[in-house]
This record gives structure tokens, C-alpha cells and sequence, in this order.
């Protein structure tokens, strides 16, 4: 079995998803926009060009994604997408980039748990926590 998360956006899930495959790493998949989609599905003349079905890559996990109909979106929350990150420095500087533009809830800094760990909301909205653990 795999787990794996499912976000969905605010009109903006192409944006975030290249966003991530930038500051991440990551290797966007697939990337289907509604008008690739069956006619019958009747997606709105002002949709067809968001996304329906992304997936991508990142070190070897995979994060997926789509944008909501606009009577369907609500604001995350009650979650967080956990970023294991073995190296502080790496961690810090990828904590940095998810945050900007976004909210920091927790500053990254050392903790009792962790070499380094931070918890912020990039600037689509989406919750992280960064996490460099004391054990590699």
C-alpha cells in the first residue's frame, strides 16, 4: 500500500507545482488540464485550462494535486505536508523557500526533536512542516 497526498488548489495548482519542482526538486509527471478530458464532463469554457490531475516526483515520493472547482475549494487545514530533510543547512534553505511569500507559524530552528524544524504555509496556501531529524 501507498499513502501518498492530495492537494487541492485554488486556480492555482500549475503555479504551486512548478513552484515545487523548482525550490523541491521535484519532477512534475503529469500535468492534464480539464480540456483534455471526455466532453461529457462539461468543464466550463473559463476551466479548461486548469489542471484536472497532477502528479509529481520528489525523491522518490509523489505528491498530487488539482485544482477545485471554484464551489468545491476550501482552505486547507487540519494538515500539514512533512518535509524529512537530512541535512540542516538543506532543510533551513528549503524551509526558507517554501515560506516565501507564505506564512511562517514556526520559525526553522534547532528543537529538542531535531537538528532543525519549522512549520509554515507557502504562498498557495498549503501547510509545511520542515523537519531535519537528530538521527540521520
Amino acid at each position: 500500500m501507498q499513502i501518498n497526498p492530495y492537494l487541492f488548489y485554488d486556480s492555482n495548482c500549475e503555479a504551486a507545482f512548478k513552484f515545487y519542482e523548482k525550490v523541491l526538486g521535484g519532477k512534475i509527471e503529469l500535468m492534464l488540464r480539464n480540456a483534455e478530458g471526455p466532453p461529457e464532463m462539461g468543464t466550463a469554457p473559463d476551466r479548461m485550462q486548469k489542471i484536472m490531475h497532477a502528479r509529481m516526483s520528489i525523491d522518490g515520493e509523489v505528491l498530487m494535486a488539482s485544482d477545485a472547482p471554484p464551489d468545491h475549494f476550501n482552505k486547507p487545514q487540519g494538515f500539514a505536508v512533512s518535509l524529512t530533510v537530512n541535512d540542516p543547512a538543506e532543510a533551513e534553505r528549503r524551509f526558507k523557500a517554501l515560506s516565501e511569500g507564505g506564512s511562517v507559524n514556526m520559525p526553522f530552528s534547532k528543537t529538542f526533536f531535531s537538528k532543525g524544524f519549522g512549520m509554515c504555509n507557502d504562498q498557495f496556501g498549503i501547510p509545511w512542516m520542515v523537519n531535519c531529524p537528530l538521527e540521520d
